[in-house]
């Protein structure tokens, strides 16, 4: 079974006036996705989904320009290979470019949808795994900069759903954090996780500040302080305080990547994207790393079901693996454009669906209603 064709299909959706999120990255303008579609010579075709970056547009091109040339012709079997291919000929010869790492992500995602088709097999258990249900939070684009009590408003509906667990959005300003973050915790009462994400905004002067507050109120972790390649900040900021994890990964790509993560010793809590990371192929890599050294495994989530649904089959599989992040944005019409990808329970988990591959049925004439904008969905003031 060969691979005959791969598409990217970039996806976009304007956010109604008045209905923006803000946090650390900026305020959302609009939600961006590509999904691939690869195609075979037995007819069996797979789907994945390729984070846009801040520029859809040129992870689009990569995929079908620079990326499907080499890999037209592989079997379509052949994840490896295929990832070492590419790897070969544009990761390791013309740049580890986070583009690149982006584009291959989508591709290597639908070679696993294939592979879980052929053999009828969901993937999870291609993978060696079972339908076990999953921890989830309540993430997403979601509990931005706002008042606290409409912040702790907000958080309680989620709660009041079934999660146990909800991630604030830190990085407006380390008074203003702090006294969400506290309010939140008096409302939900200790029985629910909270965990933060500072979107790399941070300085060491902010972090020094804000977690031994994280700490009184028993944060789970601290997201993403600095950015992604600073690891002297997060080295440094790991000696704060031992009872508030900082956590990072979904914009480093690649295992070597988080071998440098590893190497700096600071980051307690990975969090690889399926659809950044390098794919599937390369998070089973990423996360056997991580378990030799006891390091938790909490992918960061993009924004359709695909990637939702491979990644809760990877979790499934993965014995260091600890919450999903289930995408409760409000205006995020990828994540059920092919209908609910899960559903949390009164244990506060979900499951991977039960279908082959990746288990989700793409009806494609959906993609009409939803035409590409180029250029990035945050919009920041400087």
């Amino acid at each position: 079974m060969k691979i005959t064709s791969i598409t990217a299909v970039p996806l976009s959706y304007r956010l109604p006036e008045g209905k923006t999120v803000t946090m650390g990255v900026g305020s959302t303008l609009k939600r961006d996705a590509i999904i691939v579609r690869v195609e075979t010579s037995e007819g069996v075709t797979g789907y994945g989904e390729a984070h846009p970056g801040r520029s859809p547009g040129a992870i689009a091109s990569l995929i079908q320009n620079t990326l499907a040339p080499m890999l037209v012709g592989m079997n379509a079997t052949d994840v490896v290979g295929a990832w070492q291919r590419v790897h070969r000929m544009q990761l390791s010869s013309h740049g580890l470019g986070a583009g690149a790492a982006l584009a291959l992500s989508g591709i290597d995602m639908a070679l696993w949808d294939i592979r879980g088709k052929a053999a009828n097999m969901p993937l999870y258990e291609l993978l060696g795994g079972t339908r076990r249900r999953v921890p989830a939070y309540a993430g997403g684009i979601s509990l931005g900069y706002q008042p606290k009590e409409s912040l702790a408003e907000e958080a309680g509906e989620y709660v009041a759903r079934g999660y146990k667990a909800v991630k604030l959005r830190l990085g407006d300003n380390a008074g203003d954090d702090i006294e969400r973050a506290v309010h939140v915790r008096q409302a939900l009462g200790d029985r629910v996780d909270i965990l933060t994400d500072a979107n790399t905004v941070y300085t060491m002067a902010d972090a020094r500040r804000v977690l031994p507050v994280l700490a009184d109120i028993r944060a789970g972790w601290l997201e993403e302080p600095f950015a992604c390649n600073d690891f002297a900040s997060y080295r440094e900021a790991a000696k704060i305080t031992p009872l508030v994890p900082l956590a990072a990964g979904e914009n480093h790509y690649t295992r070597f990547e988080f071998a440098q993560l590893l190497e700096a010793g600071a980051v307690q809590v990975w969090q690889p994207d399926l659809s950044k990371c390098g794919g599937i192929t390369e998070g089973v890599r990423i996360a056997a790393i991580a378990s030799a050294w006891r390091i938790p495994v909490n992918p960061h989530s993009s924004a359709t079901g695909l990637n939702h649904a491979a990644t809760l089959h990877f979790m499934a599989a993965t014995e260091n693996s600890g919450y999903f992040e289930a995408c409760v944005s409000k205006f995020n019409p990828f994540r059920d454009m092919f209908g609910p990808t899960f559903e949390i329970g009164a244990d506060g988990c979900v499951e991977p669906p039960s279908g082959p591959g990746i288990g989700i049925e793409v009806d494609e004439s959906i993609f009409g209603k939803y035409p590409s904008i180029d250029g990035p969905g945050y919009v920041v003031k400087f």
